[in-house]
């Protein structure tokens, strides 16, 4: 583990590169940076450019082509892949535009899914999953079906689930991307909020100028690097 001085998170020289029949494609092309435990970052720039695929890379969905990537003092890309997804679920957690719930389970249960690879969570872990979701303002949704809930709410549902085993890093795509403006804001103001109060590190890849705006840092990713804006 590391020291409290030390960052959670650390890219560097980041690489991805495709190979087609006709050409070589350059994604990213020697991306670095670091975060320690509280810190947040927003990542812009246009459509295509790779900020999808940087986000993969960081929470160990895709390999690069070279570079490394340390969480907690960990590279995830020198372990197996069992190893690998365990570590991804207890240490990265993830909030995507849509949700991904599963609609046949409540809220409650959506929030315990990330408990659930380690069989039947413990009262601790129901008892925080409860409390995350009165943090997110859902107390009283907690037996609601996904499809009685507003993409507002779903969203508040996603972000209690990704900070449920008390990951690490955070890592959130277009969070806010298929909201209207008053949930938007909502789900910013959480963001913000609830992993600085976790001590976490927090990415978020975004169109939203207003919500990049709000992080403590903002990068551009553009023609394969990223550049402080």
């Amino acid at each position: 583990m590391p020291s409290p001085s030390s960052p959670i998170l650390v890219a560097t020289e980041i690489r991805k590169v495709y190979q087609t029949p006709s050409e070589e494609i350059v994604v990213l092309n020697g991306v670095s940076f670091a975060l320690q435990a509280g810190e947040n970052m927003a990542i812009v720039g246009p459509s295509g450019a790779g900020k999808s695929t940087l986000l993969q890379i960081l929470g160990a969905l895709d390999r690069p082509t070279s570079g490394s990537v340390s969480v907690g003092g960990v590279d995830p890309f020198t372990m197996n892949e069992n190893q690998q997804a365990r570590f991804r679920n207890e240490k990265i957690g993830f909030i995507f535009q849509d949700h991904h719930l599963l609609p046949q389970w409540n809220v409650l249960e959506n929030t315990l899914l990330p408990a659930l690879a380690n069989g039947n969570p413990s009262v601790e872990v129901r008892d925080r999953a409860v409390r995350l979701l009165e943090r997110v303002g859902l107390q009283h949704r907690m037996t609601h079906l996904p499809s009685q809930l507003s993409g507002g709410e779903r969203e508040r549902v996603a972000v209690a689930r990704s900070l449920l085993l008390k990951p690490m890093v955070v890592l959130a795509d277009e969070p806010t991307g298929n909201l209207d403006r008053h949930s938007a804001e909502n789900v910013s103001q959480l963001l913000l909020e609830v992993p600085q109060e976790e001590n976490t590190v927090l990415i978020v890849v975004t169109h939203s100028s207003t919500l990049a705006a709000k992080m403590q840092r903002c990068y551009e990713l553009n023609a394969g690097k990223l550049q402080l804006t």
